[in-house]
């Protein structure tokens, strides 16, 4: 579906993601608002390996609210609060990922919308109309 890529005379990806992704000609386009660590309850849980399972799985189930999965995703954008937090995040991203390698952006911020929020993750998905 998607054209994954990293071109000659770039360092190869130091993680499991593409350096570009070009999408199909006549693909619906959808972006998922960041998804942080909230279960459907409303409740965030302690810790970092419950917060990244959390956004992870909203993610999906936006995805999945649009006839779409983890394999129509060509761009993910992560924001962690902690550096020491990435390893156990991307095990948890890893793991909803499979094989499967979008462009991918990390970025470690100083915090989100709520002082117990850790994790935060937006995907761009597409998919044919």
């Amino acid at each position: 579906m998607f054209n994954p890529m990293n071109p000659d005379g770039v360092a190869p990806p130091v993680r499991k993601y593409s350096h570009t992704m070009t999408v199909p000609s006549g693909y619906k386009l959808l972006s998922v608002a960041g998804q942080v660590g909230t279960l459907p309850d409303g409740t965030i849980p302690d810790g970092i390996e419950a917060q990244s399972e959390a956004a992870w799985a909203n993610c999906l189930k936006c995805l999945e609210a649009h006839g779409m999965g983890i394999e129509n995703v060509y761009k993910v954008v992560q924001y962690l609060t902690d550096p020491r937090h990435r390893d156990a995040h991307f095990e948890i991203r890893d793991r909803y990922l499979g094989d499967h390698n979008p462009t991918s952006t990390l970025l470690f911020i100083s915090a989100l919308a709520q002082p117990e929020m850790l994790v935060e993750v937006e995907v761009f998905a597409a998919g044919p109309q």
